[in-house]
C-alpha cells in the first residue's frame, strides 16, 4: 500500500519514509534515513541503505530520535510567562496571540530606540543559518544576527574568515563524497595521507563531514596524522600523534611549514603561479624552527618533522579540521597556517585534496549555507550599526553577516553604542551551550526588556529569560532542505506535534506583518520552491529524488570557475591564493600567522599557575550528546548519566582522585563539578572537561535553573577575550585546579 507521499510505502502496520534528517534534535550532517511510523508516532528510525551519503549509518543521536521526538515533557504550545522571570510559571495562548505580542513589541522598539535594538541569536546544526537572519534583516529591519554570545564567534567563523581572505571560497577535506559514484568515482583519488587537526570526526561529524569517511579511506591504506591534546581512536592509530598543548597549535603549523619550505617539498609551480607572498611566508616560518615549536606546544620536534615530510610528500594529503581550531585567540592565525599548509603541497582543489565548494546547484536560502539572505535590503546605514564591526573589520569577510556575540554582550551591560531591548532565541539553549561566563551572561540577558525563545523544549535559557515560548517543530515534523555543502538533501514531514511550527512558518508569518514585501511567498512550500529554483526542481520534485547530486568539477582555478570575471585565478583581491595579507595589514593586524598565548597560560599567567596549576581544555563532543541537547533522553543518559572530567592517572593520585569520584574544577572564574575519569591519553598537565551541561531532572524554575551552574564547564571560560581579529576565544585554552568534592 502506497503512502502519501512518493517517498512513502508500507511495511505492515508501518509506513516506512525514506527521507534526510537533520534538526532538530540536532547534528552536522543531514543523514539519509528511513522514518518507521505507526498513526501519529515516530516508532523507530534506520539508516536508508541505499544511500551514497551515509550508506545506511547512523549515530546512536539519530537512532534514538523516537525517544525525543514523543517526549511528553515537549513544549506543545505557544506560552506567556505568568510570573516573574525565572518562575516557571506559564499561561497557553495562541499562535496569533504569540503572533500579536511580538508585533506590538518590534514595532514600539521601532519607533522608540530603532531596529537595531532588536538581536537575534541561533544555535549550531541548524536549519535556522538562513531563515533567522531573514528574519532579522527583512522583518526586523536590524543588523544584529548573532551566534548568541559566543565568544569570538569560535565555531567555523575564524576558519571562514581565514578561507574567505586567503581563498575567496571555503574548502573541505575530498572524500568522494561530492559525486554520487562516491568511491567507484574514477577521476577521485584516495588522499595518501590526512591530517585531523582539533577534532574527532568520528564522534563530532562536523562541517557536514560525515567521520566514517576517514574510516572508510583508512581502510583503504590512507595514512593520518592527528593534531589533538588527547589520545583519540584516530590519534592511536595515526602515524603521527602531535600531542599540542591547548592554545598553541600556531607554532606547530608554523614549524611544518618551516620544514616543507627549507627542505624544498613544497609544490614549486602551484607557489609561483597560483600564491602571493610565499617569500614572507617563509621568512615568517624561518622564526619557528621545530625545536622552537617544541618549546611552546610540547610537541616534540622530530614529530613535527616527520609529520612535515609526510604531508608535503603524499599526493594527495588533505586536513580534517574542527572547532578546536577557532576556540583560542589565534583562532585565525592557525587557520591561515593550515590553508598554507594546504596550499603550498599542491593540494588544493584537486582530487582527494581539498576541494573548493559551494552550494550545489547554487541554493544557498534555507541551506545553511549563507546567513546574508536579506541584509542587501538594509541601508548603508543600518548596515553600519552592526554590533562589533566598527572595532572588528574582519567581521565584514567572515562567513556571515553576523554581529559579534561579545559586542552584543557590551551593548546589553553598558547601553552602548544603543540599547538592546529585544532578543530572539531560536532552537538555542545560548545561556547553556554559546555563553561562557555563565553568570554574568546571566545578568546581562535579565536586562533585556523582551526576549522569545523558539525551541522544541524548555530549557535553562527559556526558564530564566523568556517572555514568550514558541514550540519549534523537530526534523520528523518538517518540509525542508539541506545543502551542507552538497548533496542537494530534502527533509520531508511526516508527523504533526501538537501546536508545534517550523522555523519557516514562523518566520514567514512574521515577516508577511512587519513587512509584506519582502516575504511574498503564499506559504512555506512555495518559499522552498523559490529557494530551489537554481537547481530547477519544485521541493515535490527534490522530495522524490530525495538526494540531488552536482556536477563536481576540480582546479576551477584554472579554468575561470572561481571569479565573477570568469578569469583563471582565485576569489580574491590578488587572483591568487593570499599566504600575506595586505588587507589585514590595512586593518593594523599581522598579515601573517602568529603564535598567541591563551590570556591564561605557563607563558601569561605564570604566578596564577601556583594556584591553578592544570591546563583546562573542554568541549569535546561525546557519543550521546549534541552540545547541550539530548539530556532529556532516558537511554542516552543510562550511557552518559553524569558530566566527566578526563585526567591522566598520574594526575589523580598527585590529588587523591579515583575514577568515579566527583571533583571539583575552580579558577578565578568560579568552580563546577563533574565525575572523574581516569585516562592515560591525555598529558598530565592538562584536564579536560565537558561542556553544556545541564539536568532536565532537577527544579526549573529559580535558583535551580535546571542546575545550570553546578557542572557546567562555561562557568569557568571567558568572554570578550578575543584576538585582535574578533574572532576566536581560549573556550579550550583556560587553567584550574582541581580536588575531591566531599
Amino acid at each position: 500500500m502506497e503512502g502519501s507521499k512518493k517517498v512513502q510505502w508500507q511495511e505492515g502496520d508501518y509506513t516506512v519514509t525514506r527521507t534526510c534528517a537533520w534538526t532538530a534534535p540536532g547534528c552536522h550532517d543531514g543523514c539519509a534515513v528511513l522514518y518507521y511510523t505507526k498513526g501519529d508516532k515516530l516508532v523507530k528510525v534506520e539508516g536508508d541503505p541505499e544511500s551514497k551519503y551515509n550508506f545506511g549509518r547512523l549515530c546512536m543521536r539519530c537512532l534514538n530520535m523516537p525517544e525525543l521526538v514523543n517526549d511528553p515533557n515537549r513544549v506543545k504550545w505557544p506560552m506567556k510567562r505568568a510570573g516573574e522571570r525565572g518562575e516557571n510559571k506559564w499561561e497557553r495562548i495562541t499562535w496569533d496571540e504569540a503572533y500579536d505580542i511580538i508585533e506590538k513589541n518590534v514595532r514600539e522598539i521601532w519607533r522608540d530606540y530603532g531596529p537595531e535594538s532588536i538581536v537575534t541569536a541561533i544555535g549550531t546544526g541548524r536549519n535556522t543559518w538562513s531563515i533567522v537572519p531573514k528574519l532579522t534583516y527583512s522583518a526586523f529591519k536590524s543588523p544584529n544576527f548573532s551566534m548568541g554570545f559566543l565568544a569570538g564567534d569560535s565555531c567555523y567563523l575564524p576558519r571562514a574568515a581565514a578561507m574567505g581572505t586567503m581563498i575567496g571560497d571555503f574548502f573541505i577535506i575530498d572524500a568522494s563524497q561530492l559525486d554520487e559514484r562516491r568511491y567507484d568515482n574514477p577521476e577521485w583519488k584516495r588522499p595518501e595521507v590526512v591530517c585531523i587537526w582539533g577534532n574527532n570526526p568520528m564522534i563530532s561529524n562536523g562541517d557536514g563531514f560525515l567521520g566514517h569517511w576517514i574510516v572508510d579511506m583508512m581502510k583503504m591504506g590512507t595514512k593520518l596524522i592527528v593534531v589533538d591534546p588527547y589520545l583519540t581512536w584516530f590519534a592511536s592509530r595515526a602515524d603521527y600523534w602531535l600531542q599540542v598543548r591547548p592554545g598553541a597549535d600556531t607554532p606547530v603549523v608554523l614549524a611544518m611549514l618551516n620544514v616543507i619550505i627549507e627542505e624544498e617539498l613544497y609544490d614549486k609551480e602551484f607557489v609561483e603561479k597560483w600564491t602571493y607572498g610565499f617569500e614572507e611566508l617563509a621568512e615568517r616560518c624561518k622564526q619557528y624552527t621545530p625545536e622552537k615549536a617544541e618549546e611552546i606546544s610540547w610537541v616534540p620536534a622530530d614529530k613535527i618533522r616527520g609529520a612535515a615530510r609526510l604531508f608535503a610528500k603524499a599526493k594527495p594529503a588533505s586536513v580534517q579540521w574542527g572547532l578546536a581550531i577557532d576556540t583560542q585567540r589565534a583562532g585565525v592565525s592557525v587557520a591561515n597556517g593550515i590553508c598554507a599548509l594546504v596550499a603550498i603541497t599542491g593540494n588544493l582543489d584537486v582530487p582527494g585534496g581539498q576541494h573548493i565548494i559551494r552550494a550545489a546547484f547554487g541554493v544557498d536560502r534555507l541551506a545553511h549555507v549563507s546567513s546574508d539572505w536579506g541584509f542587501a535590503e538594509l541601508s548603508p546605514e543600518m548596515r553600519a550599526k552592526r554590533l562589533g564591526v566598527d572595532d572588528y573589520p574582519l567581521f565584514k569577510y567572515g562567513l556571515a553577516a553576523t554581529s559579534r556575540g561579545d559586542s552584543v554582550l557590551e551593548a546589553i551591560e553598558t547601553g552602548k553604542p544603543y540599547p538592546v531591548r529585544m532578543y530572539w532565541m531560536e532552537s538555542t539553549n545560548t545561556f547553556t551551550c554559546c555563553s561562557s561566563e555563565s553568570k554574568r551572561v546571566y545578568a546581562a540577558l535579565k536586562k533585556v526588556p523582551f526576549v522569545v525563545n523558539v525551541d522544541p523544549v524548555l530549557t535553562p535559557s527559556s526558564v530564566a529569560f523568556a517572555d514568550l515560548v514558541l514550540p519549534a517543530a523537530m526534523s520528523v515534523e518538517r518540509d525542508s532542505l539541506r545543502n551542507w555543502w552538497t548533496p542537494l538533501r530534502s527533509i520531508s514531514k511526516v508527523l504533526q506535534y501538537e501546536e508545534c511550527k517550523t522555523d519557516e512558518e514562523i518566520v514567514l508569518k512574521l515577516g508577511k506583518r512587519l513587512n509584506p514585501e519582502s516575504f511574498p511567498w503564499k506559504n512555506v512550500e512555495e518559499m522552498i520552491d523559490w529557494a530551489l529554483k537554481p537547481a530547477g526542481v519544485t521541493f515535490k520534485e527534490l522530495e522524490e529524488k530525495v538526494v540531488m547530486w552536482p556536477e563536481v568539477n576540480y582546479k576551477k582555478y584554472e579554468r575561470g570557475l572561481l571569479r565573477p570575471d570568469g578569469e583563471p585565478g582565485f576569489n580574491t583581491d590578488t587572483g591568487m591564493v593570499n599566504l600575506y595579507q595586505d588587507i589585514f595589514e590595512e586593518w593594523g593586524l599581522d598579515p601573517l600567522p602568529d603564535h598567541m598565548e591563551p590570556p591564561y597560560s605557563p607563558v601569561s599567567t605564570p604566578q596564577l599557575m601556583k594556584e591553578y596549576p592544570l591546563i583546562l581544555t573542554a568541549g569535546s563532543r561525546p557519543w550521546e550528546f549534541f552540545h547541550s541537547e539530548h539530556r532529556q533522553s532516558a537511554t542516552l543518559r543510562e550511557f552518559h548519566p553524569n558530566p566527566r572530567v578526563t585526567m591522566n592517572p598520574e594526575t589523580a593520585e598527585k590529588y587523591g582522585i579515583k575514577e568515579g569520584d566527583w571533583v571539583w574544577i575552580e579558577n578565578n572564574l568560579g568552580r563546577v563539578k563533574q565525575v572523574a575519569v581516569l585516562d592515560p591519553g591525555i598529558d598530565p598537565r592538562v584536564i579536560h572537561a565537558e561542556h553544556a551541561w545541564w539536568f532536565p531532572e532537577k527544579e526549573a524554575a529559580e535558583p535551580t535553573l535546571y542546575g545550570i551552574f553546578d557542572s557546567n564547564i562555561n562557568v569557568l571560560t571567558t568572554q570578550c577575550t578575543t584576538g585582535p581579529t574578533g574572532y576566536g576565544a581560549p573556550l579550550k585554552n583556560t587553567i584550574c585546579k582541581i580536588y575531591k568534592a566531599e
